[in-house]
């Protein structure tokens, strides 16, 4: 296979996995905003630093004052001079399956043809209360039928290996993001006793962001705390959408490409990482810092399997 197909496909699937995860991170955060009290409320910056858009959010809105709701969830969704917000993101995905649509299922493409158009014609009232969560499940489920799509009728070739490569990464990445959107402090208090009240239920809400509550309680059968939440996310090896779980999923792809040593090292690194992680000492430090140094290595793992498989 060529290494731009491969490249391809790679970021094709990492761009599915983003626009679901950005989908599920602003729907549950604006239903959180309307469950909470008047002593609470949403601050929607942590979003944006949590999607690495800072820099972008800042050259378009400047720096000033906390941003509006409708300011961060129009630049979050539809800002066309923002090539992070969703709807650049589907349309990179768009793009990009453009260019391998002879390798592809051609449900593949209406899928995701039909989500552009969605995203295109509800652009302009995507960022209304009214109309979002409506706008943000039909994005989740096209993403997910597009998920479906891959996994039931596409050969199991090295090409397929790549895509599910770029999605076990992506996903790794986008759990350690929403870790940090709660770690940045999501719902804000008037008091540090109102705030600790509320810190159940931002944890409760990271778990709905990654489809994660009703296996949490499953598997843990205890109320939602923050240790218990980081153990969950970051370490369980059942649940799809833990980092460790997609750790172990790129583990098993790696054996099945051409061994290359700047990847492995950096997949260790990584995995090191993440096995080393003490939950309860995280929530006593914080997890940003950690989640900060689990991205980059994660960035690192990116940026080696470029250099090894996609040169040039």
């Amino acid at each position: 296979m060529l290494s731009r197909v491969a490249n391809n496909l790679y970021w094709f699937s990492r761009y599915i996995r983003r626009a679901e995860n950005m989908a599920r991170l602003i729907d549950v955060s604006s239903q959180l905003q309307l469950d909470l009290p008047r002593t609470a409320h949403i601050a929607w910056r942590p979003l944006v630093d949590t999607l690495g858009a800072s820099a972008e959010f800042e050259r378009l809105h400047g720096s000033g004052d906390a941003p509006s709701e409708a300011e961060v969830i129009r630049f979050l969704l539809v800002e066309p001079e923002n090539p992070l917000a969703l709807r650049g993101v589907v349309r990179h995905a768009r793009e990009i399956l453009r260019t391998v649509r002879e390798t592809m299922p051609q449900d593949c493409w209406i899928a995701v043809n039909d989500l552009y158009l969605h995203i295109e014609t509800s652009a302009e009232r995507a960022g209304h209360r009214r109309y979002r969560q409506d706008f943000l499940a039909r994005v989740i489920d096209c993403c997910l039928r597009v998920s479906a799509l891959l996994a039931n009728n596409v050969s199991r070739d090295i090409g397929y290996q790549f895509m599910r490569l770029g999605s076990a990464l992506e996903q790794a990445d986008m759990t350690s993001r929403i870790i940090d959107a709660a770690a940045a402090g999501l719902i804000q208090a008037r008091s540090e006793d109102d705030a600790e009240a509320f810190r159940a239920m931002q944890w409760m809400s990271v778990l709905q962001s990654l489809a994660a509550y009703q296996m949490y309680r499953r598997h843990l059968r205890q109320r939602v705390g923050a240790e218990l939440a980081l153990q969950f996310l970051l370490k369980d090896r059942e649940f799809p959408r833990s980092v460790l779980f997609c750790l172990t999923r790129i583990q098993g792809m790696l054996q099945q490409m051409p061994p290359q040593r700047l990847v492995q090292q950096a997949f260790r690194r990584g995995l090191g990482l993440v096995f080393d992680a003490d939950p309860a000492r995280l929530v006593v430090i914080g997890p940003c810092e950690f989640m900060d140094r689990l991205q980059v290595e994660l960035a690192a793992l990116d940026a080696a399997i470029h250099q090894s498989y996609f040169p040039g």
